[in-house]
């Protein structure tokens, strides 16, 4: 299956609080996506990966992409090396997507600093053909990802591109609300972490629409890139 876009995430849900917005939009209309997590997020202070698995399942379906996967490598000690590069590199081969969606390039996480660094150059190592991987017992054939976009999350970043996300603000956050571990409940017994508060879930809502702010729209979805973004036209720009 080839898709257009794979979003790539350190833990599930952080492509749901980042980028599932712009996911639901191209969806919509007609794009194939797909999400890649790189961990089981074993080592969060609420809920098990066990869990997880199953609220990171609900939100795809949530959102409609047609695949998810899950790389299960160590929560918190997965490097950027020869071994996990390869292990991207055989996803982005094998679902040849024109765009990546990866973590944010500086943040309070350090998984997601690491998750940024290694997906950014595991797609450039992917196109190149000296670099044998492989599906199924058949060799891979190489492929770059002609855009690589990195998401923004904790840190407010300084976006370079901004995604107008109007109409599709609710599909995101039943995507994120998938994650019922995790996000405010007043009747959870759980520990408070940085995320279960009240605040961080309203946070979503009003970061998006200051976002939205700037750009003359309800609501929208901030990123960062590696390279100057090309339009065809000027006009593409409004």
């Amino acid at each position: 299956m080839k898709l257009d876009i794979l979003a790539i995430g350190a833990h599930p849900d952080d492509i749901e609080l980042s980028c599932a917005g712009t996911l639901a939009k191209e969806i919509s209309k007609g794009k194939k996506a797909g999400i890649l997590d790189l961990t089981q997020g074993e080592l969060g202070t609420r809920g098990s990966k066990e869990l997880r698995a199953v609220e990171a399942k609900n939100a795809a379906e949530i959102l409609g992409v047609s695949i998810r996967e899950n790389l299960e490598m160590k929560d918190g000690f997965f490097i950027n090396d020869k071994e996990h590069q390869l292990q991207v590199i055989q996803k982005i081969r094998k679902y040849r997507p024109d765009i990546v969606l990866c973590n944010a390039i500086d943040d309070r996480h350090i998984d997601h600093g690491k998750g940024s660094r290694l997906v950014s150059d595991a797609c450039f190592l992917s196109g190149l053909r000296k670099i044998e991987t492989h599906d199924e017992n058949q060799v891979q054939s190489p492929w770059r990802p002609r855009l690589v976009l990195h998401y923004i999350q904790w840190k407010s970043l300084t976006p370079d591109i901004v995604v107008d996300i109007s109409g599709y603000m609710d599909t995101k956050m039943k995507s994120v609300l998938a994650y019922t571990s995790q996000f405010y409940d007043k009747n959870s017994k759980e520990p408070s972490t940085p995320i279960s508060s009240d605040n961080f879930l309203n946070s979503i809502r009003y970061r998006a629409a200051d976002l939205g702010r700037i750009i003359g729209v309800d609501h929208a979805e901030g990123f960062t890139v590696e390279r100057y973004a090309a339009v065809d036209s000027i006009f593409d720009l409004i």
